[in-house]
């Protein structure tokens, strides 16, 4: 693995991960900019953003955006974040000049055509009533919302459609003033990719970028709560979820673990008590979600109307027996699980760019793979109790859709943990 990384008179950062044993290249642009930035009357606006940058430049048309890439046989896509937003070209090697010109036109030469904004406003809008119609993704929006209430972390990256339905072409551009800029992005390649040629590329390709850019954020203050929504569906779909950890916190990889430990597979606490063993079930899982500040800890499940009843008290004695320290095999097979998915990832040149943009935005710095196992590895039983104890004891958020009327109250679920943990002290 050979990761270099550049910065510019500018401040915009170029990094590479050179993979010689393939022909193809991921290039992309990362920027540090996302949900999170945005003020309240415009949610959904960095989402937007993204989509009308493919929709024609001052060069380029929309569909002459579309069919270059695919005359080369390339692929091409974003995404938009909490914090951060990407754009990416997947091409073969001899067609990153392409790639970086393409990226470099989308990004500094778009021009927001009004028929075209109109056009992706109502895509935008039937991309949300998509969402409103899938229960399991959806909950996963009301629950950081009753999380993080009134502020802009708790806000759906999609948008409100009340909000998407009257946002001004004007919105867009003032955003992509204000936050695209070279000190709040970075240029990353992974794959067949020379460092030096992608310099040249990018110093010639990205002239036009503003210098300075406002990637300022308010402090996240975790506040938890319950969001209950009386649903004729097939399935009650719950978010238990707890304060976590931010990136740069001393617990962040402990916490990871823990996850993995507790529904992070089909050996997992959860999925083998309540799905195989009882049988209340078909999906749990859970999850370690972190922010530049602050973070959120939960499980996620979609159960029957009778079997919630059993199953959230389940669910509780199975987070409140995480106290103690487990068994150093379980430890070692969580830790053993989650190095070889980043093993894994180091196979696609796609997984590369996406984690090393991620993480000069997040850290400033790359991280390798021996740093982030020996991470990992640091993390043992008694670690992954402290971090389960200071998580798991935090305020409670609870988000629930679907026939609810067996469902425990926040109060009964709080009370119920308070109880446990007077048992395991």
């Amino acid at each position: 693995m050979t990761v270099r990384v550049t910065t510019l008179s500018n401040g915009l950062r170029i990094a590479t991960d050179t993979m010689p044993e393939i022909e193809t290249v991921s290039v992309g642009v990362y920027i540090g900019v996302g949900t999170r930035q945005e003020p309240a009357e415009a949610n959904g606006v960095a989402h937007l953003l993204e989509h009308m940058a493919f929709k024609g430049t001052t060069t380029r048309s929309a569909r002459r955006i579309a069919e270059e890439i695919e005359a080369v046989g390339g692929q091409m896509n974003a995404h938009t974040g909490r914090e951060q937003t990407a754009y990416y070209i997947k091409v073969l090697k001899d067609d990153l000049p392409l790639a970086v010109d393409i990226l470099a036109d989308i990004l500094q030469r778009s021009v927001f055509d009004p028929v075209e904004f109109e056009r992706e406003r109502g895509v935008i809008l039937q991309e949300l009533g998509q969402v409103v119609d899938t229960p399991d993704d959806v909950i996963f929006d009301h629950f950081q919302e009753i999380a993080y209430p009134d502020q802009a972390l708790g806000r759906p990256v999609l948008g409100r459609a009340e909000i998407i339905e009257r946002l001004p072409r004007a919105a867009l551009v003032e955003f992509q003033l204000r936050h695209y800029g070279a000190r709040n992005m970075v240029v990353v390649a992974a794959g067949a990719v020379e460092h030096d040629a992608l310099v040249d590329l990018v110093s010639r390709s990205f002239t036009e970028v503003p210098t300075e850019a406002d990637g300022s954020y308010d402090a996240a203050v975790y506040v938890g709560g319950e969001f209950r929504d009386e649903k004729d569906l097939e399935q009650v779909h719950l978010v238990l979820g707890f304060p976590g950890v931010a990136y740069d916190d001393p617990d962040y990889y402990a916490a990871h673990v823990l996850s993995t430990m507790l529904g992070g597979g089909m050996s997992s606490r959860l999925f083998q008590e309540i799905r195989e063993k009882h049988g209340l079930c078909y999906a749990i899982s859970s999850f370690s979600s972190s922010f530049l500040d602050a973070g959120v800890f939960g499980i996620y499940t979609g159960t029957g109307e009778a079997e919630v009843a059993e199953l959230v008290p389940m669910l509780i004695d199975e987070l409140a027996a995480v106290f103690e320290p487990a068994p150093e095999e379980e430890v070692r097979r969580a830790r053993t699980q989650m190095k070889a998915g980043l093993l894994m990832s180091l196979e696609s040149s796609n997984a590369r760019m996406d984690a090393l943009g991620s993480q000069i935005l997040t850290y400033g710095r790359p991280l390798s793979p021996a740093e982030l196992a020996a991470h990992i590895d640091a993390v043992d039983a008694d670690h992954v109790a402290r971090v389960a104890r200071r998580i798991l004891t935090g305020p409670p958020t609870l988000a629930a859709m679907g026939p609810l009327r067996n469902l425990p109250s926040l109060d009964g679920i709080a009370r119920r943990m308070g109880t446990r943990r007077l048992l395991q002290a």
